[in-house]
């Protein structure tokens, strides 16, 4: 299961940040392009492991929680909305400011409301600062978070974000950087 995601992240380049060794793959960053083999793989796998039954809406984060988020709802038929970096000023818009290892910025949720029961999809936890931050605001918000499931796990951002927000999170596959490589495994 999920073969084709890890073996894509085993071959995706690892670029130098520093001394930060960054994976870059279409799940992530976009590029190189996404086969869309691996994006269907991914919802497919969502579809058959989670109950979705009861979600009113499929969620993503921009940037990269859109395509799953787009995938997602055209495998379901489920409606997505996203949670986006730019304010409308919309009634009822709610502000989340954010901290990752690397930025401080804010996010933008609209058209939910409390007691709405979402899946929340996005690409990568790693330092788990922006799905903290999110978590908590939904949350407040009197949202239901039926799931929570972000393709990639790196680094301890899992557990920082299960321990800050009571909350499980099912990731798809974790994996390291080591010798300049991608080190990948599939958790289901």
């Amino acid at each position: 299961m999920l073969e084709k995601l890890v073996e894509s992240l085993r071959n995706a380049p690892v670029v130098k940040k520093g001394d930060y060794d960054y994976f870059v793959h279409g799940i992530s960053d976009g590029v190189p392009a996404m086969d869309p083999a691996v994006l269907k793989e991914i919802v497919e796998v969502i579809n058959e492991k989670l109950d979705l039954s009861n979600v009113d809406k499929v969620v993503g984060v921009e940037a990269m929680g859109i395509h799953i988020a787009t995938a997602l709802s055209l495998e379901t038929g489920i409606p997505f909305l996203v949670i986006r970096k730019r304010q409308y000023g919309l009634e009822g818009e709610h502000e989340i400011l954010k901290h990752t290892g690397y930025a401080t910025s804010k996010l933008y949720v609209n058209d939910l409301k409390e007691g709405d029961n979402i899946i929340l999809v996005d690409d990568v936890v790693s330092t788990g600062g922006t799905l903290t931050a999110l978590i908590n605001e939904l949350k407040e918000m009197g949202v239901n978070l039926v799931h929570i499931v972000v393709a990639v796990e790196k680094g301890e951002g899992k557990g920082v974000v299960e321990e800050a927000t009571g909350e499980k999170i099912r990731t798809l596959v974790k994996l390291d950087v080591v010798d300049g490589k991608v080190v990948a495994e599939s958790l289901l």
